[in-house]
């Protein structure tokens, strides 16, 4: 038979330990996770504020459903912009501080359509060595020519921006929060040097946005950086998915021109932005939930030093523990799991070769004796 190539794939990533294998959930939420019948304490989920389960946001769902049904049925072109479409966006334009929010089906779309419908050949993209996949991959794709500077260091940057190719513009991508190794961006340096070159940051800030900043406005707002084009994603902090890209009128309309993923994807749910604009209203009004999910960070990261564990420079709700054999990660993934904890083992492609990692994540959900719990199986599992 033919596509040879397929059975090789698999036959290479399986040989390497980098097989993927989804699990199927009986239920959980951000503390706590069910499979195949057993409980376990979830430290795998990004619902950092632990609002995927908060009563006002399944409220406003069930009502959208109710008056609005529950799909779109057809691209926002077509018949599927509706009335809580346009208030969310509006909504987040007016608290983000930007002219405009267009809604995406999810982050990885936005970023895909973005860099896709804006890059042209003679134009120069620069990314973040660890951006996200999404970004990467559009990157990849894009006619523009790719040069990738070294992980959140701007001297690097500087270096790649002072290059004379191209003749086009210039876009310069990073992430807010970086997703496997939780550190922060140095915005307001990169932002500075992209200027200095007559040129546009994009900041994916998936996992700021909620988290940080006043009202968890997120990482940009925190750093009092307002870039060109600001991602946000709603499938971490807002509990729910989606996305929105913020930017100028002249950009949201350009992108309603020739964003591929916009003109030709169904939109989300009427009744999806319905939950959307009460989980805004949460954020906004969860400084007590922030608060909580800091103290989770603390206790975790002092436990961890306590115990002697390695973990990465991150004060944010994602605490990797570098492991860096494959094959070690997933039995330290697989010895939690028998103690209760359920921690996620990532492993090359998706980190660099050699950091292998337990992916650790808090919410504002998990109670001190979680957090207590997870310390005493990792201090165990560790020897």
């Amino acid at each position: 038979m033919g596509w040879q190539r397929i059975s090789l794939a698999l036959a290479e990533r399986r040989a390497k330990g980098q097989f993927r294998q989804r699990r199927v959930t009986d239920q959980g939420n951000a503390r706590l996770l069910q499979v195949d019948g057993r409980r376990y304490l979830n430290f795998s989920a990004n619902d950092y504020l632990g609002l995927s389960h908060h009563p006002q946001v399944i409220t406003a769902w069930q009502q959208g459903a109710e008056r609005y049904g529950v799909g779109a049925g057809g691209s926002g072109h077509v018949t599927g912009y509706s009335v809580p479409h346009q208030e969310f966006e509006h909504q987040l334009a007016d608290w983000l501080g930007y002219p405009r929010a267009l809604l995406f089906i999810s982050g990885f779309a936005a970023n895909q359509a973005v860099i896709g419908a804006m890059l042209a050949k003679d134009d120069r993209l620069f990314a973040d060595k660890l951006a996200h996949a999404s970004l990467l991959e559009a990157a990849s794709l894009s006619p523009a020519t790719l040069r990738r500077f070294a992980h959140n260091q701007p001297a690097s940057l500087a270096k790649l921006l002072a290059g004379k190719e191209g003749e086009g513009e210039t876009l310069v991508v990073t992430e807010g929060v970086f997703s496997m190794d939780g550190d922060s961006a140095p915005l307001a340096k990169l932002h500075q040097l992209t200027h200095q070159h007559h040129g546009w940051l994009m900041v994916d800030d998936a996992h700021g946005i909620g988290t940080v900043g006043e009202e968890g406005r997120g990482s940009c707002w925190q750093q009092q950086v307002k870039p060109e084009l600001l991602v946000v994603t709603f499938g971490k902090a807002f509990g729910l998915s989606g996305a929105a890209v913020l930017c100028s009128e002249e950009i949201a309309d350009y992108l309603l021109q020739f964003a591929r993923h916009l003109i030709y994807s169904t939109a989300m749910p009427p009744a999806q932005a319905c939950a959307l604009q009460a989980a805004l209203t949460c954020v906004r009004q969860g400084d007590e939930l922030r608060q909580r999910l800091q103290q989770n960070i603390q206790q975790f990261r002092q436990g961890a030093a306590e115990c002697g564990l390695k973990t990465l420079a991150s004060t944010t709700a994602i605490q990797p523990l570098i492991v860096g054999d494959e094959v070690r990660a997933l039995e330290l993934a697989e010895n939690l799991r028998e103690q209760g904890c359920w921690v996620t083992a990532i492993r090359p492609p998706t980190v660099p070769p050699g950091t292998a990692r337990l992916r650790i994540t808090l919410s504002a959900a998990h109670l001190p004796a979680d957090i207590q719990r997870l310390l005493e199986v990792l201090d165990d599992a560790k020897g």
